[in-house]
């Protein structure tokens, strides 16, 4: 049964400066009936059963029909999921399905497999699964495929027999889905995957220095997902039977609830990690971004740590060499919440920067409107400034600084003091970023802290003007601890040493920030040699008078850590010793 939705009568109140930006960028007008009424649209609840992954699942839908598309009007289509947890009722999912229809496209938003009530297992996004059952609604687009009522379309334009025009949006894990389903369906025109990941190995276990070394579990965000996974009844009372799993674990398919229980287990054995890193990699785009050719239009989170910058980063860089249309926004807000005034609003798309991109990228590649301006390669949200900045390529690491003995981080080598200094570990955690799912729910946090004795810290003259750090800063580091040394060929990676490096902003006052409350794990693959470290991605205004902090701690609330005590020793003499890259678009650290 259809409903019909009038048009929402929602003022779009616009500053001058973001009306100047949307101009170029607007849509052109949807090819409608005459006596269509523009944003008027239909929902219709539709139902497939779709082949995906072996399995028979059933897919719950909602078709939005923009009013005056039909055969002799036909409209381009946009496809989206939900996020973790959700289904298509979702305000922020349905609120996409509303907005593009208010806009003219067709709209086919569906819960996704194994969440709302839709069947079957839930996949982790796995292309031959996920990606499958959204190219079996591709079909439907196409109107090559009916829905299990019968319900065809022939009013969603089509570039050819069984090729419909059709975009891909949604955030996190209805990021993902849309480049699974790209790299197995070329039919797919156009992608604007939201705080997603390219590597589930490194956003579930990061290793900032080796990712082919196990990482540091980061044990509250996978809990986190994983009992609302599990949990799944609480949320679905009446489940379809497909959703089942009678291998072990409730909801999940048998593989990611195995991960789980290894990263769990705090024993990483050789073989079992590598069972692990294979299959995280399996259902994550760095697998399959070579069989992608639909551009793509990423947007991240500044305030993420669960899928950083870096994850956006690896994405965007790969599918720029080998020639995809790509371009890359850092939004403020993330998982870790951080949302700002004015920052994404996909109720109100033509609200925002991002959203006019966004709509700019549809009516470039959905409405082949050769004028729309799809904007620069890159883009970042700036706090406290007004507008965006862009670049055409994403900022290179542009100053060094080098930690000396004295616990200051120096600006030329020859400043450098000999020293060592050292700090250990203790069975607990004694050093504290975030609570990771805190952000996410709306919850208070205790401010991030570092217990004396625990880390290190190497801090830098106060600045003489602003300072602007855009991109992943890169430290390389060598410690000396014979504790870890003995143990590190255990043939059990959980004996290697355990790190965490960050960076603070420190004020005049010695007030502390840990910028998006990120950090780097590390679990170092070779204690008697250098390592390299790549941090989070960052977008910080470091103002006069205030300093850089580099801190090397033992631990961290929010992850796993070393097994048994480690203490460690840090030297630096002028010839020799630990650096700090930094990737700035404005100042110098001196």
């Amino acid at each position: 049964m259809s409903r019909a939705v009038p048009r929402s009568r929602k003022a779009l109140a616009l500053v001058a400066g973001a009306a100047a930006l949307a101009a170029p960028l607007a849509l052109a007008a949807p090819a409608s009936g005459a006596e269509a009424d523009p944003g008027a649209y239909t929902v219709t609840p539709l139902r497939f059963t779709v082949e995906a992954g072996g399995r028979s699942c059933a897919v719950d839908a909602d078709l939005y029909r923009p009013a005056g598309a039909d055969a002799a009007h036909p409209a381009p289509a946009v496809l989206t999921t939900n996020g973790f947890g959700g289904s298509k009722s979702d305000g922020s999912t349905a609120a996409i399905g509303k907005a593009f229809a208010e806009r003219g496209y067709v709209g086919l938003v569906y819960s996704g497999l194994g969440f709302g009530k839709s069947g079957c297992l839930i996949s982790l996004d796995a292309p031959e699964t996920d990606g499958r059952a959204a190219a079996r609604l591709v079909d439907f687009l196409a109107g090559t495929r009916a829905a299990d009522d019968g319900t065809r379309v022939d009013f969603v334009t089509r570039d050819g027999a069984g090729d419909p025009r059709v975009g891909m949006i949604g955030g996190s894990y209805g990021g993902a889905v849309q480049l699974a389903a790209a790299s197995v369906d070329p039919r797919i025109d156009a992608l604007v995957p939201l705080i997603t990941w390219n590597d589930l190995a490194y956003a579930l276990a990061p290793n900032a220095a080796d990712r082919s070394t196990p990482g540091v579990f980061k044990w509250q965000w996978v809990n986190g997902f994983y009992l609302i996974g599990e949990g799944q009844p609480l949320l679905s009372p009446s489940l379809d039977p497909s959703r089942i799993n009678s291998l072990g674990c409730l909801h999940f398919v048998t593989d990611a609830c195995d991960t789980v229980r290894f990263l769990n287990s705090g024993r990483y054995p050789a073989a079992e990690s590598e069972k692990m890193l294979t299959y995280a990699r399996s259902v994550s785009p760095v697998s399959y971004l070579d069989r992608i050719t639909a551009p793509t239009l990423i947007v991240q989170g500044q305030s993420d740590s669960l899928f950083n910058l870096n994850e956006a980063r690896a994405t965007y860089d790969r599918l720029r060499e080998r020639g995809v249309d790509t371009r890359m926004i850092w939004q403020s807000w993330g998982h870790s919440g951080g949302q700002k005034p004015g920052e994404l609003d996909l109720a109100d798309p033509e609200g925002s920067y991002v959203g006019q991109r966004v709509l700019a990228w549809f009516d470039r590649y959905l409405r082949k409107n050769a004028a729309a301006d799809t904007g620069p390669a890159f883009a970042w949200y700036r706090e406290g400034r007004s507008g965006y900045g862009t670049a055409d390529r994403v900022p290179a690491l542009s100053q060094k600084l080098y930690l000396s003995g004295d616990g200051k981080l120096v600006d030329n080598r020859t400043k450098v003091a000999r020293g060592s200094r050292q700090y250990t570990n203790w069975l607990v955690p004694t050093s504290h970023s975030e609570s990771s799912l805190a952000g996410m729910i709306g919850l208070p946090d205790p401010r991030p802290y570092d217990t004396p004795g625990t880390y290190l810290g190497w801090t830098s003259a106060p600045l003489t003007a602003p300072v602007d750090l855009v991109g992943a800063p890169r430290a390389t580091l060598q410690v000396v601890s014979p504790a870890a040394e003995r143990v590190q060929d255990s043939g059990d990676a959980a004996d290697k040493l355990v790190l965490f490096a960050k960076l603070y902003d420190v004020a005049p006052d010695g007030t502390k920030t840990l910028v998006n409350r990120l950090v780097a794990p590390v679990r170092v693959p070779d204690v008697t040699r250098p390592f390299t470290v790549e941090l989070p991605g960052i977008v910080h205004r470091y103002e006069t008078g205030h300093r850089l902090e580099f801190v090397v701690a033992a631990s961290d609330t929010a992850y796993s850590g070393n097994r048994g005590v480690k203490p460690v020793t840090v030297v630096s003499v002028p010839e020799s010793t630990g650096t700090l890259s930094l990737p700035l678009v404005e100042g110098r650290v001196g």
